[in-house]
C-alpha cells in the first residue's frame, strides 16, 4: 500500500539543497511513499523544539490537511523531542531522513550479515528515542507521586538496558561473520588474487558494470547481480571472479551505494561490508556523469570513504552513463578518468579492463622457463595461470615463454633461463 507524504527541509546556506530535497523524494518513492507536496524554509539555525519555525509548522499542518496525508518527512535527523512535538502539532506521523533510509535498508537487506547490520543501526537510532516513552509514562501518571515516577524511570532503564543488550548480542554475531570473511580474504591474498572494488553513489551503475564485466570475462556469466534504476537496489557486497583472455584474473566486488546524509550508525554498521573496498588493490569510483549534481555525489562518496579510512588506494574514475549526458564524447580515456556507458559495453568496457590491468598487473614480466618433462604439474599450472607466448619441446624439457606475475617467477625461479 502506497502512503502519501509532505516533504520538509530547511537550508542554512547548504550547497545542493534543491538536489537534497529531490533525493529525499526519491528515497520516499523507494520506500513506497508518494510525496504530494514540499515545504522549505531558510533559517540561520534549526528550531530546537520543532526543527522549523512556528509559522512554518502551521503551514505544514495546513498543507498536510489539504492533501490529506498521514505522514510528514523531514530532510534531516530529528531529535526525540522534536519528533514528539511535531507529531503533537501536526497530528500525524513524523519521519526523519535517517528513519526513512533505515526503513529502506531493512526492506532490502537479504543476507544474514546485512540484516544484522541494519538491526544494529536501527537499535542505535531508537536508543535515545526511548526517552519519550519514559517521559510519556511520567505524564500519564499525572501528579502521581514519587513511587509512580520511579516506576517509569525503572522501566525506562530496563528498556534502554534491553536495547543495549540486543546491540551487544547482534555485534557478537556480526563479529563471527566478519571473522569468516577475513579467513576467506586471507585465502584470496594467499592465492595472490588481486581485488578490484566498485564504489560510488547509489544508482551510479556499479551493478551494471559488474554484470557487463561478468558477461564478457567470467566463466560464471550466469551469476549476474541484481540491477534496477532505483536507490539502494541492492545492499549486498557481491564478489565475482574475472578471467581475462591472457589468463590474468582478479576478483571484482560490487559494494553498497552511498547517499548524502547517510546515517552515521549505518556507515558504522556497514563498515565490515565495505572492508572489501578497504582491502582492495584498486577502487573504481563509478560516477553517473549524466546527473546534474554528479560532482556533489562524488564528494559524498569521497567523504564516506574517508570516514571509513579508505583513502590510500589507487582510484580509477569511471564516468558512467555518458550516453545520457550532453556534450560528452565517449568512450574516451584521460589518464585515470574514463568516460563510457556500461550499457553499451564494447570499447568502453575494454578500456576499463586496460586501466585495471595497468594498476594491478604491473608486476608481470615476460620470462622463459625450462621445465623438466617429469614436472608436468608446473606446465599445467603455468598454462592455467600465465599468458603463454611460446611453447617448445627440447631435449632438456618443455620450454615456455610466458608473461607471469612476480609470485610465480619466484615460485619457479629454479626453472628460469639465465
Amino acid at each position: 500500500m502506497t502512503r502519501t507524504a509532505i516533504l520538509v527541509g530547511i537550508t542554512m546556506k547548504q550547497e545542493n539543497f534543491e538536489y537534497s530535497m529531490a533525493e529525499l523524494a526519491n528515497l520516499a518513492e523507494a520506500n513506497n511513499i508518494n510525496p504530494v507536496g514540499e515545504i522549505t524554509q531558510k533559517l540561520d539555525r534549526k528550531n530546537k523544539a520543532t526543527y522549523v519555525g512556528k509559522g512554518k509548522v502551521d503551514e505544514i499542518k495546513s498543507l498536510a490537511d489539504y492533501e490529506d496525508v498521514d505522514l510528514v518527512i523531514f530532510n534531516d535527523e530529528l531529535g526525540p523531542s522534536q519528533i514528539r512535538n511535531l507529531e503533537e502539532l501536526l497530528e500525524r506521523e513524523v519521519m526523519d531522513r535517517t528513519r526513512l533510509i533505515l526503513d529502506i535498508f531493512a526492506e532490502r537487506a537479504k543476507t544474514k550479515e546485512a540484516q544484522l547490520q541494519v538491526q544494529v543501526a536501527r537499535l542505535k537510532y531508537e536508543l535515545p528515542r526511548v526517552t519519550g516513552q519514559g517521559e510519556g509514562m511520567d505524564q500519564q501518571s499525572g501528579k502521581g507521586g514519587l513511587k509512580n515516577r520511579g516506576a517509569g524511570e525503572t522501566k525506562l532503564e530496563l528498556d534502554r538496558r534491553k536495547i543495549k543488550y540486543q546491540i551487544n548480542q547482534l555485534n557478537k554475531e556480526l563479529d563471527g561473520l566478519v571473522a569468516e570473511r577475513q579467513v576467506q580474504r586471507r585465502q584470496r591474498q594467499k592465492n595472490a588474487i588481486p581485488v578490484v572494488s566498485l564504489v560510488g553513489y547509489t544508482n551510479a551503475g556499479k551493478s551494471t558494470i559488474m554484470n557487463a564485466m561478468v558477461t564478457a570475462h567470467s566463466q560464471t556469466a550466469n551469476k549476474q547481480v541484481f540491477e534496477k534504476d532505483m536507490l539502494f537496489a541492492t545492499l549486498e557486497t557481491s564478489v565475482r571472479e574475472i578471467i581475462l583472455p591472457d589468463k590474468k584474473q582478479f576478483l571484482l566486488t560490487d559494494t553498497v551505494g552511498f547517499v548524502s546524509k547517510l546515517p552515521h550508525n549505518l556507515v558504522k554498521a556497514f563498515r565490515s561490508t565495505l572492508e572489501e573496498a578497504a582491502e582492495s588493490d584498486v577502487l573504481i569510483h563509478v560516477v553517473d556523469v549524466s546527473h546534474e549534481h554528479f560532482e556533489a555525489m562524488m564528494k559524498t562518496t569521497e567523504e564516506t570513504l574517508a570516514e571509513l579510512d579508505i583513502t590510500d588506494r589507487p582510484v580509477i574514475f569511471a564516468y558512467n552513463k555518458a550516453d545520457l549526458a550532453t556534450n560528452v564524447i565517449y568512450p574516451r580515456r584521460e589518464a585515470n578518468d574514463l568516460y563510457f556507458s556500461a550499457k553499451d559495453g564494447g570499447a568502453g568496457l575494454e578500456l576499463l579492463v586496460d586501466m585495471i590491468k595497468e594498476e594491478i598487473f604491473n608486476d608481470y614480466e615476460v620470462v622463459t622457463f625450462v621445465i623438466p618433462f617429469d614436472r608436468g604439474d608446473i606446465v599445467s599450472y603455468l598454462n592455467e595461470h600465465a599468458d603463454i607466448l611460446e611453447t617448445l619441446y627440447e631435449g632438456e624439457g618443455t620450454i615456455l615463454k610466458a608473461n607471469v606475475q612476480q609470485s610465480d617467477r619466484m615460485k619457479y625461479a629454479e626453472f628460469l633461463t639465465k
